[in-house]
């Protein structure tokens, strides 16, 4: 009988067997030495799964650099124009395909840039693909309130994951330079800030080194700008050939580098100026400052006599030659709120403006001959300034004389004495960039191409950096190569 007390079915035409008593003992013993055994064996299973977990997540973090370097070169002792064997990082067409990810954090605002490379076989990278987004206020602007940093940060990051497909997150480098806003703060605030940081980069799945957030020095700021226009325009490409120069204007600092070609601008220049950089397994000696102080807004207040980081004393108002004589506001920089206004005139807004910079930038900035005869992009405010005159197109962008900066700057000077603008410190720029591009030795009707893009890329200084970051990667890996 079964247990239920009914006569057990029938298989294929056959009675299922009966047991006898001692059959019965027999399967309670058995059963007892089951339990006896599952008693073992379920401890013993649970740390025989936690061994393979925990080897599981030591080989997930062992990987993940190497999964890098899988997908960006072949093996030890290959080069840039070597194809890498990955599977996961080869396209159809045989042509490698990585990412790399760059945080820019300047004075204004914090972005992310994402860029998508192929590799052609036994070439150098090209870049396919770039995401950008931008958000304000910089990451400077959390300095007493760390935690609120890691919002802006995180909802970056989620552009990052969008963007890059899920099998090369952990491939993937991530970092973030930041530039003058941090360089400008207290050493203690900046580096609570960037640690806020690195802690939502870690807990990020992207590949994340000791050195994934840092301060910028400004000269490594004007490198990779130089690297990034000059790998856009293909002059990387061609070694030996002719290679174009970058200027940028940032709100703290602005940066000039260009790679000399006369020997004599290589000694006469100061200590600090030249840098060697080592890109694509070559070397190029070039030279490249980075002017603290002397980024737009910087030189603004340095142009109203205040100081930077703090207020004006007693709260008193800050007059410039530079301004509109009836004009009266407030100006916030650096998270200080300046009272500004114009003075009484006695002689032409411009001529006055002028000696007021000309006092400014005297003995700041280093003059070379060789500026002359190199082709020059300029970027940033110095764009900005000229699509708000008029000089070049908005959207376009476009090439301009230095001296269209003095004309431009003398006619809107002239204008403010009787009409004040929308732009009250339109004059003050213009007056300014007019100046300090004099400074560094352009002449008058020196040609500047300015540009946001190249081939549809921004032309920051992030896609220098990022790729500079992926070749000291490569190094770091084959230090024979």
């Amino acid at each position: 009988m079964s247990p239920a007390g009914k006569p057990r079915v029938a298989v294929s035409g056959k009675q299922q067997p009966q047991h006898g008593p001692w059959q019965t003992r027999m399967r309670k013993i058995s059963n007892h030495g089951s339990l006896r055994v599952a008693k073992v064996a379920y401890p013993l299973g649970l740390c025989v799964g936690l061994f393979i977990y925990v080897a599981y997540i030591k080989w997930h973090r062992a990987t993940a650099t190497q999964a890098f370097f899988s997908i960006t070169r072949a093996a030890p002792g290959t080069r840039w124009g070597q194809q890498a064997h990955s599977p996961q990082g080869t396209a159809a067409d045989g042509h490698e395909v990585f990412y790399g990810i760059m945080f820019d954090a300047g004075s204004t605002g914090t972005r992310v840039h994402v860029f998508q490379f192929a590799r052609p076989p036994r070439e150098t990278p090209t870049l396919t693909h770039e995401t950008f987004k931008a958000l304000k206020p910089g990451l400077s602007a959390y300095a007493d309130d760390v935690e609120k940093s890691a919002q802006g940060i995180q909802e970056l990051l989620d552009v990052a994951k969008q963007d890059i497909p899920f099998d090369f997150w952990k491939a993937t480098p991530l970092v973030l330079k930041a530039t003058a806003g941090l360089r400008l703060l207290p050493g203690e605030k900046a580096q609570k800030l960037l640690q806020k940081v690195k802690e939502v980069f870690k807990a990020s799945p992207f590949l994340v080194g000791d050195d994934c957030v840092s301060i910028m020095n400004g000269t490594d700021e004007g490198v990779s700008a130089w690297i990034t226009v000059n790998f856009l325009t293909g002059s990387l490409k061609t070694p030996g050939g002719s290679s174009v120069g970058m200027l940028d204007l940032g709100g703290g600092s602005t940066q000039i580098a260009f790679l000399p070609r006369i020997e004599g601008t290589l000694q006469a220049s100061p200590p600090g100026y030249l840098t060697a950089l080592r890109m694509f397994n070559r070397t190029y000696k070039l030279y490249s400052y980075s002017y603290l102080g002397l980024g737009l807004m910087s030189a603004r207040l340095a142009i109203l006599g205040g100081v930077e980081g703090q207020p004006a004393k007693d709260g008193k108002e800050l007059v410039s030659p530079c301004l509109s004589p009836s004009f009266k506001g407030e100006w916030e920089h650096a998270e200080v709120t300046y009272r500004v206004s114009g003075q009484k005139a006695v002689a032409s807004l411009h001529e006055l403006c002028a000696a007021r910079v000309s006092e400014v930038l005297r003995n700041r900035v280093h003059r070379t001959e060789e500026v002359k005869h190199v082709d020059f992009y300029a970027f940033s405010y110095y764009y900005d300034l000229a699509a708000g005159v008029g000089l070049i197109d908005a959207e376009k962008g476009g090439s301009l004389v230095v001296g269209d900066f003095e004309i431009a700057a003398k006619y809107v000077c002239r204008t403010l004495e009787t009409q004040p603008q929308s732009s009250p410190f339109a004059c003050m720029d213009l007056t300014y960039v007019s100046l300090l591009l004099q400074e560094f030795g352009f002449p008058r009707s020196k040609v500047l191409k300015l540009t946001r893009k190249i081939d549809n890329v921004e032309t920051s200084w992030a896609l220098g950096a990022i790729f500079h970051y992926i070749d000291s990667l490569n190094r770091q890996k084959s230090p024979a190569s």
